[in-house]
Parts: structure tokens; C-alpha cells; sequence
């Protein structure tokens, strides 16, 4: 109990512990224990079984009774009622035929309320099955219990829930047990809507297993799972209110009803549920239903003011002024403790619906409030020039403001601004000189913004080109002196106008980078020289950007190393290593790098793309007299007649066979100088332009390429149908030109 009544009321953890304790004490023992869990969940539908169930227990049925009234309508999970049957017909038995009328009436209640549940199947047979029990004397009392069992059938079977199919085929039964000549006219007339239903149960399930049934409703922390909860109600809600199943409007609106209501028990504390709850039911034309809940909301949330001027909005908008007006007062409490917004928005509804002079005596009193801010007099003086059409009012309420509000340099911007409404000039200079009098330097900027700002705008040249060197003096305090110079800034300050500018938005960040510059101008600056070139890094101003500038957090790019994907963190030798690699590159090669553009993205490893060039069918060059392939020919096709070291791989060797020997490593496979290659040598240098075909490539190093590589070429020579090959890499030819 004590942990519960500490900072974290709202423990899950804690109020398990609790309840669990709760079940293996004594009833009056474990009452003060269900009050105090209630207390903080007030929805926790287990809470109260478990609770109502240690006093069914002790068989006290007037405290079992006064729990139940207490949480039936709130708490809409099925467990929770099937516990309240439960009673009802344990209390009800003996009763005879009045019993048997009491069970009936609330098992109606029970399904009424809860029969839209997707679990609530078993409660629908259960009913069937009470119903079906009560004895009949007479055939009239027999018609009669078999038409109310038919009615709840019909309704049981157009509802989408876990059992829908067992209730169906149930159904069925009863009817052809009755009559099977009216079984067939009801069945087929019920199937349609059997169908749908059953077809909305397979949609609404996807739904409602994303819900977790035993959350409890804590106030909002921002974790996952509460999102996640939040976004799987969201979707349910909307679900519901598209009406898929196409039943009436009534009906419709009674299972939306009955999910906002569901959603509540674990959504309690967020503002926006009840919000959207209270204003689907305005929207729908029932503002009473939308008030009750907005009352049970500010019950639930008793500090959100953003319900209570949600109320109150409904509340003036169909003309319950006095009601609203309530709700008002209710956020002004004493008047000691009302905040400045509450001042201001109570002031604004009495001017709507009272008229000016009551704001204004509301007016007068709430500036005499200990905490009314500058904020109640920015409004009504707003108030009184905008709406009254009282300039001399607002002018009279902003010089009244000014005797307290000197200090507030929003205050002075506000009170520029209706001046330069007004067309003012020379008390807005006055209000200017007298602000920056009395407000220190770092407090002053925005001020002597402004007041350049308006000379610049109305000025004339001279008075714009003084204030704009008083400001420089006045700011300069911590500054050196070239704070004091001119600047091409100024310039541009001048002479832009909204978004338009004397300048491209390069020279901007030109310049804004040279006044960055002469701001360091001094300080410490040292050279860091990397690979591509020489860069100047401020180390001094980096670490103390700060104070610069106290909003904007830089980076120390002192820090900063080159990115290298291939470069993994603690391991310092991959930079060095890279190096090795640049100083044993051609410096050809190193001066091509550097001229290639930088690219952004994945790298593509380059042995697929390879392996996909070698089989992909590229077009091949024919010769002019034979039809044969130009580098076939000629020999250019980059293969030895015999592999160097004598060894010469047979074609089964290449294709797959499990028996194939490896190409030694560090065999190379470029041709040699063989008769045959140097006199066609002449050849290959005319015809090499025309003729590259995939049958060009250098030779893979292991077994797989080359395998790829004779797949690519026996796919290519077909394609010409000029010629066939033995093997590959033999140099023998096989076929004849046909």
C-alpha cells in the first residue's frame, strides 16, 4: 500500500503484487487493499472480479451487489459479466418463475451491453441454453420459449464473433428440429447475413489481436508498447465507424459506442480518446452524450484544461452560457493560483457572450492578481483596438503595462508593434530610447533589432545609419573591435525587404562565413593535412562554439576522420594501410583516381557483376569472307592453344565435372607467344574495334568462371550458327564454317 502512494502510483509490477496478496487474505483484510488499486484503476476490469469474487465467496450479496453497480457499465469485458450471470442466477434460483424472469432480464441487460464483444459467443449460447431449460405446460408457453430462442439466434448469428460458426450450425439444427419446411425459407433468408457478419469477424479479428486485454490504464510515458496499443485502438475505432458489416445506423453507432468504451478502460488517461469520443457524438447531433462525456473525462483528468475549454466550447456553441461559464471559473479557482491563459481566455469569453464592459471589469480585476503576467495586458489591449475599436484604450492599457513590464523585452516588441499600427513615430522612438535604457545589453538584442528594423523601414538615411552604430556599441560589450566596422552585412540588412535581397543566397552564406571569420580572426589556427589536400581547422573556436552561440550545438570536426566503408572501429591500422596501398599505385593510376567523381551509395561487389557480364549474350562480330568469329580467328581471343605448364584442361574437365582438376594459382592465363597468334598479330589490330565480343575477356582464375565463361561462349557461336568448337581452350576447331 505504501508503494502505491509514492511517486510511481502507477506501478504495474506493484499493483500485481498487490492484488495477488490481495486473493489469499480475509475479505475485510483485502477490501482496503481492491479500494486503493481501484482507486488508481479505476477500469481494471480483473481488479473488480477479483473483488467482487472474494464477497460472492462469503455469500454477501447486498456488498456483491453495490460492487457491481459500480463497474458494470465502465468495465465492458466479458469475464467480468459472465461473473455477474453468474450471480444473478445463483441469487435467482430458487425463485421459481420470478427467478427465471429476473435471469432473463439480465441476461437481456448483459447482451445488450456486451453482446457485441468478439468473445462474447459463449455468453450467447449460454443464453440459448438458459432459455431452451425453462419448462413449457402448455403448447402456448412452447411457441412462446421457441420464438425467443429463434430471436436470439437471429441475433446471435448476424454477430461477428470467436463462435459465429458453432452458433450458425446451431442454428440449423434448432430450425430443422422445429419445422423443416420453415427451416429452409429462415435459413436462406439469415445465410446472407451470416455471411457478412462472419466475413466482418475475419476482418475485426485482425484488429483486435494487436490489442493486449490485460494492460492496465496508466498514464501516457511515451514507451513502445503504449504506441503501439494507442495505434492498435486507433485502427479498431476506425474500422468500426466505417460500419463494414452495413447494418443499420442505430446499430452502427451502438457498436462504435460500445468500442470507444472498450478502448477507454486501458486508453483512461489520454486526453485525445475522450476528445475524439465527445466529438464523434456532437458530430453525430448528440451534444448531450457528447457532454456526459467530457464530464466523465474531466472526472478521469481532472487537470487537463484542454478538455475543459473542449467542454466548455460545446457547451457555448449550443448556447449553455452559464454552464460554460462554470467550466471557466472552475480553471480560475481562487484567482490566486489561475494562470495568465486562463485570465485571458475567461476575459474573451465574457467579451463574446457579455459584452466590452464586462471584459473590462475583468480586466481591472485580473491585473491585480499576483499572477497576472504581461501576457493579460498584450490581450486586452489587443482586445480593446481590434474588436472595441478603442485605440486610446489599448494605448492607455499598454502605458499602464509598461510600469510593470519594462524589464520584458517581448513586452516593448508588442507594444512597437501597435504603435507602428498606429502610425506613431515618435512615441515608438520614445518607447525605443526608454526600453534600452533600462534593459541590460544581453537582453536588449531583439530590442535594438527592432528599433533598426523601423529606421530602416520609415528612417531617414541618417537617423538609420545612427542607430544602426549605436546597436554595434551597445552589443559590443564582449566583443573585439571590428565589431564596430562596417560591413557588406549592413548593406544587406538595408536594402532587403521580406524575401528579397540585394544578393544570390551564395553571397549570403558568403558573407555570413566571412563575419564568422573576422569574429575569429585572432584566434589559433592550425593546419591539418590530409590526403586530398590542405584544410584549416579551428581547434579554439570549435571547442568554445558555444558561446558563440548557445542554441546551436556544432560538430568538432577536429575530430573527424576520413569515412573508409571498408574501416572498422579500434582498428587503427586501416588508414596506414590504405597508405601502403597509394604509394604502390602508378602514379597514372592515383591521378585517374582523383579524377573520378565521388559516388554515394552501396559498392557493387565487382566478382557477381563480372559473373553476370561473362553470361549475359552480348552481339559478336563475324568475319566478312567465313562467318567466323573475328577473334576466333585471329586468334585475339586471349587463349593459349596449352595452357602454360603443359597443361590442358579437356572440356568434361571444364563443365562441371566433380573429378575437374583446379587451374594451378599463380598460373597465368594471358596468351603466349605462339606462330599462331604472332601471325595474325596484324590482323587483331584492324579488326579488334568491330569484333569484341564476350569471347574476349580475360580468362577467369578458378574453376566456376571458367565454367561460366564456356557456357557464355557456346551461348554466343549458336547465336551466330556460322560455327561450332571442341573444347574451349584447346585451339582445336571442331567444325567447319556451313
Amino acid at each position: 500500500m505504501e508503494k502505491t502512494s509514492g511517486a510511481d502510483k502507477y506501478n504495474i509490477e506493484t499493483a500485481e503484487i498487490l492484488a495477488n496478496e490481495a486473493q489469499h487474505l480475509p475479505v475485510a483484510e483485502a477490501t482496503p487493499i481492491y479500494e486503493q488499486l481501484l482507486l488508481l484503476f479505476p477500469t481494471a476490469a480483473k481488479f473488480w472480479r477479483q473483488y467482487v469474487e472474494a464477497y460472492m465467496a462469503t455469500n454477501n450479496d447486498d456488498a456483491t451487489k453495490q460492487i457491481f453497480s459500480r463497474c458494470l457499465l465502465h468495465c465492458l469485458q466479458i469475464p467480468l459479466w459472465r461473473c455477474y450471470i453468474r450471480f444473478i442466477r445463483k441469487v435467482n434460483d430458487k425463485k421459481g418463475m420470478e427467478g427465471q424472469e429476473e435471469t432473463r432480464k439480465a441476461f437481456d441487460f448483459m447482451l445488450n451491453c456486451v453482446g457485441a464483444d468478439i468473445a462474447s459467443g459463449p455468453v450467447w449460447m449460454e443464453y440459448i441454453a438458459f432459455l431452451k431449460s425453462l419448462p413449457a405446460i402448455n403448447g402456448q408457453e412452447e411457441s412462446h420459449r421457441m420464438t425467443n430462442v429463434r430471436k436470439v439466434y437471429q441475433k446471435a448469428i448476424v454477430t461477428p464473433t470467436h463462435h459465429i460458426e458453432q452458433l450458425w450450425k446451431d442454428y440449423e439444427n434448432f430450425e430443422n428440429s422445429v419445422s423443416r419446411q420453415l427451416a429452409k425459407g429462415l435459413i436462406s433468408e439469415y445465410q446472407p447475413k451470416y455471411n457478412s457478419a462472419r466475413a466482418v469477424y475475419r476482418e475485426r479479428k485482425k484488429y483486435v489481436d494487436e490489442i493486449d486485454w490485460n494492460m492496465l490504464a496508466v498514464p501516457p510515458s511515451g514507451s513502445y508498447k503504449e504506441e503501439m496499443q494507442w495505434i492498435a485502438w486507433k485502427r479498431l475505432l476506425s474500422f468500426e465507424k466505417g460500419n463494414p458489416q452495413r447494418i443499420d445506423t442505430a446499430s452502427s453507432n451502438k457498436r462504435i459506442i460500445f468500442t470507444y468504451e472498450q478502448c477507454l478502460m486501458y486508453m483512461y488517461h489520454y486526453p485525445d480518446i475522450w476528445y475524439d469520443y465527445a466529438t464523434w457524438h456532437a458530430k453525430g447531433g448528440s451534444i448531450d452524450a457528447a457532454i456526459k462525456v467530457f464530464q466523465r473525462a474531466l472526472k478521469a483528468l481532472p487537470d487537463s484544461e484542454m478538455l475543459r475549454y473542449a467542454c466548455a466550447e460545446l457547451e457555448e456553441s449550443r448556447g449553455a452560457i452559464q454552464a460554460a461559464k462554470k467550466i471557466y471559473e472552475s480553471l480560475l479557482g481562487d484567482g490566486v493560483n489561475a494562470t495568465s491563459l486562463s485570465h485571458i481566455q475567461f476575459m474573451r469569453f465574457l467579451r463574446r457572450t457579455e459584452g466590452v464592459e464586462a471584459a473590462r471589469k475583468y480586466f481591472l480585476d485580473a491585473r491585480k492578481s499576483p499572477s497576472c503576467t504581461y501576457h493579460v495586458y498584450v490581450a486586452y489591449a489587443t482586445m480593446a483596438f481590434c474588436l472595441d475599436k478603442d485605440p486610446k484604450m489599448a494605448h492607455n492599457v499598454f502605458e499602464a503595462g509598461l510600469k510593470r513590464f519594462m524589464h520584458e523585452p517581448v513586452y516593448i516588441l508588442e507594444y512597437a508593434d501597435f504603435l507602428i499600427r498606429m502610425n506613431d513615430d515618435q512615441n515608438i522612438r520614445a518607447l525605443f530610447e526608454r526600453a534600452l535604457s533600462s534593459l541590460p545589453p544581453e537582453e536588449s538584442v531583439e530590442v535594438w533589432k527592432k528599433f533598426t528594423q523601423f529606421e530602416q523601414t520609415y528612417g531617414d538615411l541618417a537617423s538609420m545609419l545612427k542607430v544602426e552604430q549605436r546597436r554595434k556599441e551597445a552589443l559590443s560589450g564582449a566583443e573585439d573591435g571590428t565589431a564596430l566596422e562596417s560591413s557588406l552585412q549592413d548593406i544587406v540588412s538595408r536594402y532587403s525587404f521580406m524575401d528579397l535581397w540585394p544578393c544570390s543566397s551564395n553571397d549570403l552564406d558568403h558573407l555570413a562565413r566571412q563575419e564568422w571569420l573576422t569574429k575569429n580572426i585572432n584566434k589559433k589556427v592550425e593546419k591539418c593535412i590530409l590526403a586530398n589536400g590542405t584544410i584549416l581547422i579551428d581547434k579554439t573556436s570549435m571547442t568554445n562554439i558555444s558561446t558563440t552561440s548557445p542554441k546551436i550545438v556544432y560538430p568538432d570536426t577536429s575530430k573527424m576522420v576520413i569515412y573508409d566503408p571498408k574501416h572498422t572501429p579500434g582498428a587503427g591500422a586501416g588508414t596506414n594501410a590504405f597508405d601502403e596501398i597509394l604509394k604502390a599505385t602508378p602514379p597514372a593510376l592515383v591521378a585517374f583516381l582523383a579524377n573520378l567523381p565521388a559516388v554515394e551509395g552501396p559498392t557493387p561487389n565487382v566478382d557477381i557483376v563480372l559473373s553476370i557480364c561473362l553470361q549475359s549474350d552480348l552481339p559478336t562480330g563475324q568475319s566478312a569472307k567465313t562467318g567466323i568469329s573475328t577473334q576466333v580467328q585471329t586468334g585475339k581471343v586471349g587463349i593459349p592453344s596449352q595452357l602454360p605448364g603443359g597443361y590442358a584442361p579437356a572440356t568434361s574437365e571444364l563443365s562441371g565435372s566433380s573429378k575437374s582438376h583446379p587451374v594451378p594459382s599463380g598460373v597465368s592465363l594471358k596468351p603466349g607467344s605462339n606462330r599462331q597468334y604472332g601471325k595474325r598479330k596484324e590482323s587483331d589490330k584492324q579488326e579488334d574495334d568491330d569484333t569484341t565480343t564476350v569471347q574476349s575477356q580475360p580468362l577467369p582464375r578458378d574453376a566456376f568462371r571458367i565454367r561460366q565463361y564456356q557456357k557464355a561462349r557456346a551461348s554466343s557461336a549458336s547465336q551466330t550458327g556460322s560455327v561450332s568448337y571442341g573444347s574451349a581452350f584447346s585451339g582445336d576447331l571442331s567444325g567447319s564454317t556451313g
